[in-house]
């Protein structure tokens, strides 16, 4: 299993994008399916690019879906922080949609935490402006 964040496209209208967004840290996998805007993977790509020049010490959280059973899909929520400027730390929640379960609505929850570098999340940026214009439909974030 290989340590990374992968967001797939699975379809989009005119309003919304449903992406899967798996997490692996090597040990674990989870994935789930977000609802998020048409918009939000180039407001992503904006944020992360400028969120790439400030190495030290700087906070960024990502966040596709709403958490809670009043949504539809599933939600993912990641906080990315810059520490030190050779290593990436990211924080990552996710809840599945909610479901059945011995008659309450229960929903999967998962956290994962994983590192990368620099580098890797500038193939990841490069990544997301191909996902984002639809020359591709997978956008992997590699870990260490």
């Amino acid at each position: 299993m290989k340590n990374e964040i992968s967001i797939q496209k699975i379809w989009n209208d005119d309003d919304l994008i449903d992406v899967e967004i798996t997490v692996c840290n090597g040990y674990s996998v989870f994935s789930d399916k977000v609802y998020t805007a048409l918009d939000e993977l180039g407001s992503l790509v904006k944020n992360l690019e400028v969120f790439r020049n400030h190495l030290y010490g700087e906070l960024r959280d990502v966040v596709f879906g709403s958490f809670g059973r009043e949504y539809a899909n599933g939600a993912f929520s990641a906080r990315l922080h810059f520490p030190k400027p050779s290593t990436l730390y990211i924080s990552a929640y996710q809840q599945s949609e909610f479901f059945e379960f011995k008659g309450r609505q229960e929903a999967s929850e998962c956290k994962m935490y994983l590192s990368t570098e620099p580098v890797l999340l500038d193939n990841f940026i490069q990544e997301l402006k191909s996902l984002d214009s639809g020359m591709s439909k997978v956008a992997k974030l590699e870990c260490i």
